[in-house]
């Protein structure tokens, strides 16, 4: 793969990883406050983040009706960037 090509791939999927890991927060953030589930905007962020959140859910337990889960997914996403990422760098 070329340089030119090669850093471009890993620019995508950095910004891919980027751009899902704020959906998640938004998601974590969303979970705090009150919001209207039937709005466009927040039944896309659900859409788009449940079937993560949904692994984690079912291996963490809640304790006393606090979910870890989203922060365990959000910084093992970040985890899996740092591995994606160094495995493209690895095959340029």
């Amino acid at each position: 793969m070329g340089f030119g090509i090669g850093f471009s791939v890993i620019r995508v999927v950095n910004v891919a990883f980027e751009v899902y890991a704020v959906i998640l927060l938004i998601r974590i953030v969303l979970s705090w406050i009150r919001h209207n589930p039937y709005q466009p905007i927040i039944r896309f962020i659900y859409e788009i983040t449940e079937p993560y959140l949904r692994v984690f859910r079912r291996i963490i337990p809640t304790f006393s009706n606090i979910d870890f889960s989203p922060i365990v997914a959000f910084f093992v996403l970040h985890i899996i960037q740092r591995i994606v990422i160094n495995l493209l760098l690895a095959f340029m």
